[in-house]
């Protein structure tokens, strides 16, 4: 069956910070030039969710309140495939390993092979959701994309080894928070950033969530779980 390339797809984005508390940096690549989505441009890893994701086994879930915000305005059944896509597209982007030592029960599918191998089963407990965008319409790819924050201290494998990762993202590099805009960067990415900004010194995952809605007939920023502010708080 042929894919509908205008249909919105479930994405799953990880930024990774690391040493968020002294000198705070973010890891990014650079899609290739002939990409149909955000050629040339800066982005962290991430990508489209899978049908395989969903029957993944975790050795831990997502924080419950990050399960809680995903399910808002949204199928409760893709908080766990989410999750997974997370952990997949950054193994197969960067090289990086997000799990916990232990043996897969049953035979992984092919996309899970590698990660497999490296003696790992996959973990979700400490990502964060933190950010959700939809695509404008007009543009050849569409995506539903929730941005999941990662403390690189999480991270099982060497976080300067990118040996194992795909061609997907060249350039793969710890780029200074404060310096990332210097970069090409898409405009939803730049808005993310300012967020991600601002929680460099919170460690826990965030009560309420923004989301960037971008329906045919409108634009909104809205908040998962959040309030409309009052003139007192402005």
């Amino acid at each position: 069956m042929t894919q509908d390339k205008t249909a919105i797809r479930d994405a799953a984005t990880v930024i990774v910070l690391r040493d968020r508390l002294r000198d705070p940096h973010i890891l990014m690549g650079q899609r290739g030039a002939q990409a149909a989505f955000m050629p040339n441009k800066f982005v962290f890893p991430g990508g489209a969710v899978d049908r395989e994701d969903a029957d993944i086994p975790l050795a831990a879930p997502l924080p419950t309140v990050c399960r809680d915000r995903l399910c808002e305005n949204a199928d409760p059944a893709l908080a766990h495939p989410l999750g997974v896509a997370c952990i997949r597209e950054l193994w197969e982007e960067t090289g990086l390993i997000l799990g916990t030592p232990g043996h897969w029960q049953n035979a992984p599918p092919a996309d899970w092979q590698t990660y497999a191998a490296t003696g790992h089963v996959p973990t979700a407990h400490p990502l964060q959701f933190v950010f959700r965008a939809i695509t404008p319409p007009g543009r050849p790819r569409r995506f539903d994309a929730r941005f999941f924050l990662l403390d690189a201290g999480e991270i099982a494998s060497d976080l300067d080894d990118f040996s194992a990762a795909c061609d997907e993202l060249s350039h793969l590099q710890w780029i200074p928070l404060q310096k990332a805009r210097e970069f090409d960067l898409p405009f939803i990415t730049e808005v993310v950033l300012a967020e991600i900004a601002g929680r460099v010194n919170d460690t826990a995952p965030p009560e309420n969530v923004p989301f960037f809605r971008n329906d045919e007939e409108e634009s909104l920023f809205l908040r998962l779980k959040g309030r409309t502010p009052s003139p007192q708080d402005e």
